[in-house]
């Protein structure tokens, strides 16, 4: 991952908002690699939010991932996880599609929230099967869109899968401190957010919620990125693939 802060400056947060994004996005090319050949996409609007569909090749209509992108609600788009979304979907033998929810600061909380529920919402008429999923800044959106689809009668869902997601934990202690510089969730042993993930499965089991934390010591935050070039970060994806599969396709985790 040292890779990318050849792309992406640590004062990167002084610039402006469209330089912090050109960095984003060359950082994500940087690593990003080329879609399965098994599988199709699709650019369209569902409920007026712009998405990306994925699905195999010549493959029937199969169980549903809805995935949120990372970046800090800031950053990212389409293209910025588009590998990672395609990956998923050839390898968990399951549809996708990618939210490209509107970002920050143009458009404060909870318009990123509003736009992946209203796609939820459009999605449930015609799917009997769908997960939810994201990373990091996306994890937090698609736990969140869990929580108002059981309290607002939204769409029975088959599980969530959390990649070393922002589920807001306590800031002046654990994680936050020491590493400052049905659910299936993946923690990064060296991220801030690694203790949201386990506070977050106990309250998920308090409610007799089955949920599964894969704790990863060795890795960082933002890992998947290097899943081709890090024996770990590809043991660790391929973990998240057979996830999503599980869960979309039984609703049970592996």
């Amino acid at each position: 991952m040292i890779a990318g802060a050849n792309f992406y400056p640590a004062d990167a947060v002084t610039f402006s908002m469209a330089e912090q994004r050109a960095f984003y996005n060359r950082y994500c090319v940087h690593f990003r690699k080329t879609r399965p050949p098994t599988v199709e996409t699709n650019d369209l609007r569902i409920a007026g939010v712009p998405c990306r569909r994925y699905v195999r090749q010549g493959a029937p209509a199969a169980p549903l991932l809805i995935y949120l992108h990372g970046g800090g609600f800031v950053l990212g788009g389409l293209d910025s996880h588009d590998d990672v979304c395609a990956e998923i979907c050839d390898g968990a033998g399951i549809d996708v599609v990618a939210v490209d929810y509107r970002l920050a600061p143009e458009h404060p909380f909870p318009a990123a929230f509003e736009d992946g529920w209203a796609v939820l919402q459009e999605l449930g008429k015609t799917h009997a099967r769908i997960i939810l999923g994201g990373d990091s800044a996306g994890g937090n959106l698609a736990a969140a869109l869990a929580l108002k689809a059981r309290d607002a009668g939204g769409p029975a869902l088959s599980g969530q899968v959390l990649i070393y997601p922002g589920l807001g934990g306590d800031m002046t202690k654990g994680s936050y401190v020491s590493q400052a510089e049905p659910a299936f969730l993946v923690a990064a042993g060296l991220d801030p957010l690694h203790d949201d993930c386990f506070d977050y499965a106990r309250n998920l089991r308090d409610a007799g919620v089955p949920a599964v934390v894969r704790d990863e010591p060795l890795l960082v935050h933002a890992f998947i990125r290097a899943r081709h070039m890090s024996t770990p970060a590809r043991a660790s994806f391929d973990a998240i693939i057979a996830a999503c599969g599980a869960l979309a396709h039984n609703g049970k985790l592996p």
